[in-house]
């Protein structure tokens, strides 16, 4: 599960209280700061949502000069920054330009947490110990991402005053029987920027019935940082010899298939691009890349298991894991519809994500690794997203 930090944190406080105009309204907002020689914690007012409750914003900022901001609504990153081989850090995730946006349902699930389970469920049902059960449907006939799941729920934060590196701890109680699923079950995801350029993401989840748990981070990156751009000239790498093949509505048939000398083999780097427009047929169901690929390496153990780099501007990202699999996801539904924090609008292509996870519909499939919870069990996981330049 990656190293232990040891603690060692010097803190300090300072409150600013300060006002702005938003709409003709004004807007208070506080700042806190929790600053270490490791880097600082910011905290700020976001917004209120339409049932009243006040959204905070987190920036977590290291000695680089990097930047995490994190909101409590849905634990969504709105912004990160990374630098270019000219040194340059820019912010290379999408997110809205309203808080309106995210309150009215993030149907890209733009830097949330997603849960209870990340990607999709067929038909919404499955079975634990002969009792079925089902849940809500937000995808078709299935459930995608938990229905109304993490992604749009408030969670309780809390910066790690003792930490070595600026580290935020979020935490939900998602009640029994909430959106279908069975039991209480309580999670904390942890994310920590290091002096090294490395977002980490830490999951933890407990639960006081028998349930399911796959929890992932939904974030797009556009290493170009400028989102007029498409993510089509981005090379890829993963270490993963075979993907999931799906049905016309996106659900795994049970085949792990091959990549070998299929559009779907980034085994090698390449562009996204280069075979994105293929003749396939899993191309053509997922209207490009929204599959599942599988690690050759199985094991628990965190290890790089995907890179992806930008030639222009120099940026190269690599993804740790101790995940079986991850979702490549090339933005294909991005519709032009919502404001680019760049100009113009989130066209499609604009953003990927790479979303570490247990296999989708692994409830339905005992072939899969399981995604079963126990009383008495502890979910833990850990995915680092390290950002440096080539």
């Amino acid at each position: 599960m990656g190293r232990k930090y040891k603690y060692g944190f010097c803190l300090m406080l300072s409150c600013m209280l300060f006002f702005s105009c938003k709409d003709d309204k004004k807007v208070e907002k506080m700042t806190t700061e929790n600053t270490t020689q490791k880097g600082s914690i910011e905290k700020a007012e976001y917004a209120t949502t339409p049932e009243g409750v006040k959204i905070e914003k987190y920036t977590l900022e290291n000695t680089n000069g990097m930047k995490v901001e994190v909101i409590t609504f849905g634990g969504i990153i709105t912004s990160l920054t990374a630098p270019d081989k000219n040194g340059k850090y820019e912010d290379v995730v999408l997110s809205y330009t309203t808080p309106e946006d995210y309150f009215e349902g993030n149907p890209y699930f733009f830097g949330a947490i997603i849960g209870r389970f990340g990607n999709r469920i067929a038909k919404g049902q499955f079975s634990l110990d002969g009792k079925k059960h089902q849940l809500t449907i937000n995808d078709g006939p299935n459930q995608l991402h938990g229905g109304k799941g993490f992604d749009k729920v408030v969670w309780t934060a809390t910066p790690v005053e003792d930490a070595e590196h600026p580290t935020l701890k979020l935490s939900y109680t998602s009640k029994d029987g909430e959106e279908g699923y069975p039991g209480t079950l309580t999670t904390i995801v942890t994310y920590t920027l290091t002096a090294d350029n490395a977002l980490e993401i830490a999951y933890e989840a407990t639960t006081d019935q028998k349930t399911i748990v796959n929890l992932t981070q939904h974030s797009y990156f556009n290493l170009s940082a400028n989102f007029s751009n498409t993510i089509l000239d981005h090379e890829l790498m993963m270490k993963a010899g075979k993907m999931l093949p799906v049905d016309a509505t996106l659900i795994p048939t049970g085949e792990l298939k091959s990549v070998a000398g299929t559009p779907f083999d980034f085994t090698k780097a390449k562009e996204i691009g280069k075979d994105i427009n293929a003749k396939d047929d899993q191309l053509e169901k997922g209207l490009g890349y929204d599959h599942c690929w599988v690690f050759e390496d199985q094991s628990k153990r965190l290890k790089e298991v995907a890179t992806l780099y930008h030639k222009t501007s120099g940026r190269f990202m690599q993804v740790y894991t101790d995940q079986p699999g991850i979702q490549f996801y090339s933005g294909n539904f991005l519709d032009g519809k919502k404001a680019s924090k760049t100009g113009g609008n989130y066209e499609k292509r604009t953003g990927l994500c790479l979303e570490t996870q247990h296999f989708p519909d692994a409830p339905n499939h005992p072939e899969f690794p399981s995604v079963v919870l126990n009383p008495g069990e502890k979910y833990t996981t850990k995915t680092t997203y390290k950002f440096s330049v080539k």
